[in-house]
């Protein structure tokens, strides 16, 4: 390719708070809907009972351990950390009348280690998780009272970080609540769809009035939205297969569509009459949803087909979606299938669709690394995934797409959001720990750390 990324792109790597770190009840912290999925997003969700184990309760420890990843993430050269607040170590319950000061200034410190390194915070507001007793009192989501809760979270984050984080999101996968209905919205997870969808369009509205309170509150400050990435090609040519890719595409483009545009597609019109779905939308929620982002971020892992007659297709193991395998891929050990090219499609594809810059804040791949008798992780499986994919982020760049930057996930090891395993290891840094919490927590540098170190420093050069 040769091809230098510009000056401006900005490089690093994304974690959530329910991922790293740990300490989930640490001074004053409430339980979030993320502490009662043991075993991940797939689960069910249990009720928490005293000295239970959820391997999350410690996660990495990054709750203490900060300062030392920091300093690792600033040695590979990150320009940007993408991080969550929980929501949970500033408001426990969701509606307390004050702010926990505790969680705040646990976060003023996390900025701080930032600021020091020269790395620029990317926020995201709520990172699959929520007050677990919003959950179990309101029913989630589903809820309305829910929308005052979360702008008052907001609000309270943005006064406090607005002179020091300039990057916000608001919901992380805003979409999977469509598949994963507790791990998006606090929902039961045989909840009917009428209830599914007032959820989501609940969560809408708490997205636009974050994006109000952003742009009223820190208006040097940037806030887009994200998007589970979930890009599907037709299985055939068949006029059936086109159609049917349309309408599954439409699935989660419509929250992109709904944030970028500022009011229902006409395609979700029909698609709620059909389903016999009547979503109570106020006068002011369509003044609300008018308040836009102000760029597209998204995560992508993978693409899949779709098919109009499923009978002549094999499912794949997809990122808590439903998709049909692409008979020209490979996957990885957990089935997820391999298509870097995809991540350029993808690209052109939302770009020619919003003409909004872009944000790249979730890729990487899942795998077991094993440490070889010289005490050395040899990861090139992950270094050849995130290399082929990068050098499509630079081919999209030289189409004309506006590409802000590229997190990939995990640049640590972290709990699996699915699967809640520690074994399905993305980072460049290996955590001493195994699926059942053994382990001395040290960290030691992969072999995909140098060569990420030498992405950056070479502003994407050596990629090919």
């Amino acid at each position: 390719m040769s091809f230098r990324f510009p000056d401006s792109f900005l490089w690093g790597g994304a974690v959530a708070a329910n991922q790293v770190e740990g300490s989930h009840v640490s001074d004053g912290k409430g339980l979030s809907t993320s502490d009662a999925q043991p075993i991940g997003a797939f689960g069910h969700p249990v009720e928490r009972v005293e000295g239970d184990f959820n391997i999350k309760d410690v996660a990495i420890d990054f709750y203490n351990r900060y300062p030392e990843d920091i300093a690792l993430f600033a040695e590979m050269g990150f320009t940007t950390l993408r991080l969550s607040i929980a929501w949970t170590r500033i408001f426990p319950n969701g509606n307390d009348a004050e702010p926990n000061e505790a969680g705040l200034a646990y976060y003023d410190k996390i900025l701080d280690e930032l600021e020091k390194h020269g790395i620029t915070p990317l926020v995201t507001l709520s990172h699959y998780e929520m007050p677990l007793s919003l959950a179990n009192k309101l029913n989630g989501w589903a809820s309305r009272d829910v929308i005052s809760m979360f702008e008052k979270y907001a609000r309270t984050v943005f006064e406090r970080y607005g002179h020091r984080v300039k990057y916000w999101l608001t919901f992380n996968e805003i979409n999977v609540t469509i598949h994963q209905p507790f791990t998006g919205a606090g929902l039961p997870v045989d909840v009917d769809e009428q209830t599914r969808y007032q959820a989501i369009h609940h969560q809408l509205v708490a997205s636009a009035k974050a994006v109000k309170a952003c742009h009223e509150l820190i208006p040097d400050a940037k806030i887009g939205n994200m998007l589970l990435g979930a890009i599907l090609y037709p299985f055939t040519c068949h006029p059936n297969d086109m159609m049917k890719t349309l309408e599954q595409n439409r699935e989660w483009l419509m929250f992109g569509d709904i944030q970028v545009r500022g009011y229902y597609p006409t395609y979700m019109t029909r698609k709620f009459k059909e389903m016999g779905i009547a979503i109570d939308i106020t006068e002011d929620d369509k003044e609300l949803l008018k308040e836009t982002v102000d760029f597209v971020s998204f995560s992508y892992y993978m693409s899949g087909c779709a098919s109009a007659d499923p009978a002549n297709a094999e499912e794949a193991n997809a990122n808590m979606l439903n998709m049909v395998a692409n008979p020209h891929l490979e996957a990885s050990e957990w089935g997820w299938q391999i298509d870097p090219v995809g991540l350029r499609y993808i690209l052109n594809f939302l770009y020619d669709r919003y003409q909004l810059p872009l944000f790249i804040v979730e890729n990487g791949l899942g795998a077991k690394d094993v440490v070889n008798e010289q005490g050395e992780i040899e990861d090139d499986y992950r270094i050849q995934y995130l290399n082929d994919h990068l050098y499509q982020v630079g081919e999209a760049i030289q189409d004309g797409v506006d590409v802000m930057g590229y997190t990939s996930w995990g640049p640590i090891d972290l709990i699996s959001a699915s699967t809640a395993q520690m074994s399905k290891r993305y980072g460049y840094i290996y955590v001493d720990r195994d699926d059942e919490g053994n382990g001395t927590l040290e960290r030691k540098r992969k072999k995909s750390f140098s060569w990420y170190q030498s992405v950056i420093a070479s502003k994407g050069e050596v990629l090919k």
